[in-house]
């Protein structure tokens, strides 16, 4: 932290290894944590080692006023990865799980609207929880014996596994699960679905009634769209040609 203030200069808090400039360590009003740019400001660049400029972007700092921030280099990221181990060469992707309210809601968009199948039903009677695992399968692959349809069903990838607590769909007290996408608990972001026309598929999704939380026409890509389901998760949809052409 040598040449770094020990402290936010507008309010005093502990500083952090934001990225500074030179000057900004001098005190200089440039692109940094000490700059009051507006949220959402154009991307700016600053001149980093070996001359190179590097982008910056805007963002909401901690202290109640912005700061930019910059991504990572190539160098970086290059340094940060490591070759897989073989020991993981035969893992897999298996699924994703979140929580829902209303199996009922649930399994009818899940099926009805996006097209999966309903792989698998576990039902936990100790932790009065029901386990509903979607996916993307041939009704005809799935096995008639039920244990080995277990075993079958957690071999496949990119599985959805939908968690519902019973009583949760007919409790007024319970006001739903945090999709992850908003203030004040931003985490979870989405999961995707790739097709073979974003406009199409979405076309189809507008006439069934589903929620949109961004259409292909709008916001910074313009390449993917994103809905939302019952509980108000994010799916992204979009295709991979045309999103290679968008970057």
């Amino acid at each position: 932290m040598r040449g770094l203030p020990r402290s936010c200069v507008r309010c005093g808090a502990p500083a952090t290894r934001a990225a500074r400039t030179g000057a900004e360590r001098r005190g200089e009003r440039t692109p940094g944590l000490v700059t009051g740019a507006p949220l959402g400001a154009a991307p700016a660049t600053t001149r980093g080692r070996g001359g190179r400029t590097r982008p910056l972007r805007w963002i909401r700092g901690t202290h109640n006023h912005t700061r930019s921030v910059m991504p990572l280099t190539e160098a970086e990221v290059k340094a940060a990865c490591s070759e897989p181990d073989p020991a993981t060469k035969d893992f897999i992707m298996q699924h994703t799980m979140y929580r829902i309210k209303d199996p009922k809601a649930s399994l009818d968009f899940y099926t009805r609207v996006l097209g999966m199948r309903l792989l698998k039903r576990l039902d936990l009677p100790a932790a009065k929880m029901s386990l509903f695992l979607m996916g993307y399968e041939s009704g005809g692959d799935i096995p008639s014996d039920e244990t080995e349809r277990t075993r079958w069903c957690f071999s496949r990838r990119a599985v959805v596994e939908l968690a519902h607590a019973w009583g949760t769909e007919s409790d007024p007290q319970f006001a739903g699960y945090h999709s992850g996408n908003s203030e004040p608990a931003k985490g979870f972001g989405h999961i995707a679905l790739e097709v073979p026309d974003v406009d199409a598929a979405c076309a189809r999704l507008e006439q069934l009634g589903v929620v949109f939380a961004k259409k292909p026409n709008e916001g910074l890509v313009k390449a993917v769209a994103f809905v939302k389901d019952p509980d108000g998760y994010w799916i992204e949809i979009l295709n991979s040609t045309t999103l290679a052409g968008a970057f």
